[in-house]
């Protein structure tokens, strides 16, 4: 049949229309997946094309998903990191949701507690166990969506819930009509999607479920998860890992709107920021994504990560505050005590910092050369250098400008006779068998011992 596809403006020849494929035995993809090895990377050399969607977002799972990964939150903290996260979305809610867990008297604390706060955005969803008392729970929250497991590969519907295709499909059909019955809008986490029969359950599954939205007028949303970091983005791969394959195959053979597709990635094998951003450019308006990108194992896709590539993508932070980045860095480090990898992108202390004496030298001379951008203006963080047997002359005098915040007319530079005789100092201390790199206090010290005037000079030059 030949319809006028009015999203592309062609006529298209639909004679794609896929039904569930009840097989007796569980498809487990073996060719890929042998778990005696590293899973394999198939390519069928077939493109899909890209398929933006008008508006992008992220959402997010730190106090579900994330939550599980390390100590519960308190409530105190759930509500200050749920307003540095409205914060860093902006008006405009480029964080537009967040979920949460609302089986404990301290989950429902939470909830209501962040929602005290009047805040537009985030919007507060949950997710729940797929039966009625849960959904009683949901409507007695004031919450008008949740989340609800509907697991989509063999592995799950035969090995862990020893189900049929067909059996898995009434289930969860039936979980969904419950849901709208309570007016509740389904948001449904196709779990392990990247090792699922796409054509044989995933398709027509979301079929039946655009069929059920529209009859009833309210929007069900499909969370692709990927469940184990199977995915992948490289161009031609092949399906079930292909991430812009599954994105495509929703939108356009089971009619999905973008606004209704969300991607949810882990990150087992490294690709999860490539992965959510290969989503939104095939079609998904949504990533979804936690804090530091805490979760499951390797964690899910980091918000911050996300933050910045939409700024990316886009040309514009669409009034994003990513200062609000940095304190949740400091906030998660100071009031929860989780040690952030000095080295991670844009939150650890040391990401926008140099050792390399080469680098300093570049840095003294125009900071542009070595920083990825104006860290100092979008994140409150400027760019560093710390001083160890590698910082060379030039590392010392970035130090020294930077840690006094000196105006450019009383800059030291590397040829300056305290950065000189600093440096003989920290030569020497590395030659005496030091293998630490100098602290804030030390190179104080350091400088105060070498020229005490000096150092009165220079706090006061930082004073002006």
């Amino acid at each position: 049949m030949i319809v006028y596809n009015e999203r592309f403006n062609l006529l298209e020849d639909r004679i794609y229309e896929y039904s569930l494929q009840d097989v007796k035995e569980p498809h487990l993809y073996r060719e890929l997946f042998d778990y005696e090895s590293v899973p394999k990377t198939a390519f069928n050399n077939r493109q899909v094309p890209l398929n933006v969607p008008e508006e992008i977002w992220m959402t997010d799972t730190t106090f579900r998903d994330g939550q599980q990964s390390m100590s519960p939150f308190t409530v105190k903290q759930i509500v200050d990191l749920f307003q540095l996260m409205s914060r860093l979305g902006g008006e405009k809610g480029l964080v537009r949701q967040s979920e949460f867990f609302v089986y404990s008297q301290k989950d429902q604390e939470a909830v209501r507690a962040c929602q005290d706060l009047g805040l537009k955005f985030p919007e507060i969803t949950t997710w729940i166990r797929a039966n009625e008392k849960d959904f009683d729970l949901v409507k007695s929250m004031n919450v008008e969506e949740t989340g609800i497991l509907v697991s989509c590969s063999d592995y799950h519907i035969f090995k862990k819930m020893h189900l049929t295709r067909s059996q898995a499909l009434d289930k969860y059909l039936g979980i969904v009509k419950s849901a709208l019955s309570h007016g509740i809008r389904p948001r449904c986490h196709f779990e392990d999607i990247t090792r699922a029969d796409f054509y044989g359950f995933v398709v027509p599954f979301a079929n039946e479920l655009m069929k059920l939205s529209e009859e009833s007028g309210i929007p069900i949303k499909i969370r692709m998860c990927d469940t184990m970091g199977f995915g992948v983005s490289y161009p031609g791969v092949t399906l079930p890992r292909s991430v812009q394959g599954i994105v495509y195959g929703l939108f356009h053979y089971a009619n999905v709107p973008h606004a209704q597709l969300e991607w949810h990635g882990h990150n087992d094998f490294y690709k999860v920021v490539t992965n959510a951003a290969t989503a939104w450019l095939y079609g998904a308006s949504a990533v979804n994504c936690s804090l530091l990108g805490i979760g499951e194992r390797t964690g899910n896709c980091p918000l911050e990560a996300m933050a910045v590539e939409y700024a990316s993508l886009r040309g514009t932070m669409d009034g994003m505050d990513f200062t609000a980045i940095t304190e949740i860095a400091e906030y998660f480090e100071r009031e929860i005590n989780y040690l952030v990898p000095p080295k991670t992108p844009f939150v650890g202390r040391a990401f926008n910092s140099t050792r390399a004496g080469i680098h300093a030298d570049g840095m003294l001379k125009d900071e542009e050369i070595y920083n990825i951008f104006d860290t100092a203006k979008l994140f409150n963080r400027p760019a560093r250098v710390a001083v160890d047997k590698t910082s060379g002359l030039a590392g010392i005098a970035f130090w020294i400008n930077d840690y006094y915040k000196l105006p450019d007319d009383v800059k030291v530079d590397k040829s300056d006779p305290l950065v000189v005789k600093m440096k003989e100092f920290i030569d020497k201390d590395y030659e005496e068998g030091r293998n630490s790199s100098f602290g804030d206090d030390e190179l104080v010290n350091l400088i105060y011992m070498i020229d005490s005037k000096r150092i009165r000079k220079l706090a006061a030059s930082a004073m002006q």
